[in-house]
């Protein structure tokens, strides 16, 4: 059933052409890597250029797309536009997407093992880690970097980024399991960091969830 007739403004198409707009913001793969780096906190267009790799320009042309689809919502700082997610709910999407993806698709299945090669790591729920944290038995490391950290991080985490944890290994208890986690389920910072703790001889494990699943349902995130 139409929502208008043929004399009407707009109808059942139209809504769903409308509809897709969202989508096509987020067919492409720097968009969505803006997006997961967005989760973790506010940033300027150079920030964000330079974290993924992109031209000022290139960068700017992205983010445009994804503010006029309403993902992304900007306010400006002196010379500098920031950029923030339009809404944790935008969070969500993009961990949904990633997850459909994943699930459906097996190609998508196959990069993502060859990117992120889990054996011999062991994967922890949300559950087990709050427990194990509230007794004592465990440390929950965010080896992202420290700014995304003071923007952001799960409740009792410390802060040792990835590209000084091999400087930092002496403050890491040597007689406690150490949980790290850091951007999201894909985000590979988080792998290195167990392989550089488990071959130190410390006991490392792996959140299955990043700051960006954190977000997306809605679990306490503390700021510095």
């Amino acid at each position: 059933m139409e929502l208008w007739n043929d004399d009407g403004v707009a109808d059942k198409t139209d809504l769903y052409d409308t509809i897709a707009g969202t989508g096509k913001a987020l067919a492409h793969g720097k968009r969505l890597e803006m997006l997961e780096l967005l989760a973790q906190g506010e940033r300027s267009v150079q920030e964000l250029a330079r974290t993924v790799g992109l031209k000022l320009t290139t960068a700017s042309a992205h983010l445009q797309v994804l503010n006029e689809a309403g993902l992304v919502a900007t306010r400006r700082q002196g010379t500098s536009v920031m950029y923030r997610l339009a809404g944790e709910d935008v969070a969500g999407l993009l961990s949904v997407l990633c997850r459909v993806a994943d699930t459906h698709r097996a190609d998508v299945a196959a990069v993502r093992r060859t990117y992120l090669d889990n054996e011999g790591i062991r994967l922890v729920g949300r559950e087990e880690l709050m427990q194990a944290a509230t007794e004592g038995r465990a440390l929950v490391l965010d080896v992202r970097p420290a700014e995304e950290y003071a923007a952001g991080h799960v409740p009792g985490a410390v802060s040792v980024p990835l590209e000084e944890l091999a400087d930092r290994l002496a403050e890491i208890p040597a007689d406690t399991e150490v949980v790290a986690y850091c951007r999201g389920r894909y985000c590979v910072l988080s792998y290195d960091a167990v392989r550089l703790l488990q071959a130190s001889g410390r006991d490392a494990a792996l959140l299955e969830d990043g700051i960006l699943e954190w977000r997306r349902d809605g679990l306490l995130v503390t700021a510095a």
